[in-house]
């Protein structure tokens, strides 16, 4: 399988933060925590974690740019939720 050396790099480099990385890492807990199939909102995430509404807007962003979440707005809420396909594309990726 041949890689697409540009996805990668957007992903680690989302990745490679931080910050961000605790953020993906809480969305994906949320998922595993509640309903599988249901997607978490932001806001709930945010209050686990000791940053700013603003940062956490840039970081969901940021995620969401490098394709390991997808975001909706519900009514006033954000919700995030794991990109499945990109879950796939790495785990198929990282199994040389």
């Amino acid at each position: 399988m041949r890689h697409d050396i540009n996805k990668m790099t957007r992903i680690m480099k989302a990745l490679a933060n931080e910050n961000r990385l605790e953020l993906y890492l809480q969305i994906w807990q949320q998922k595993k925590v509640a309903v599988p199939e249901s997607d978490c909102f932001v806001s709930d995430i945010a209050a686990k974690m000791n940053i700013g509404a603003p940062t956490i807007s840039h970081h969901i962003k940021e995620l969401e740019s490098a394709g390991l979440i997808r975001v909706q707005k519900v009514g006033k809420q954000l919700t995030a939720s794991i990109n499945d396909e990109t879950k796939r594309y790495l785990r198929e990726a990282f199994s040389l």
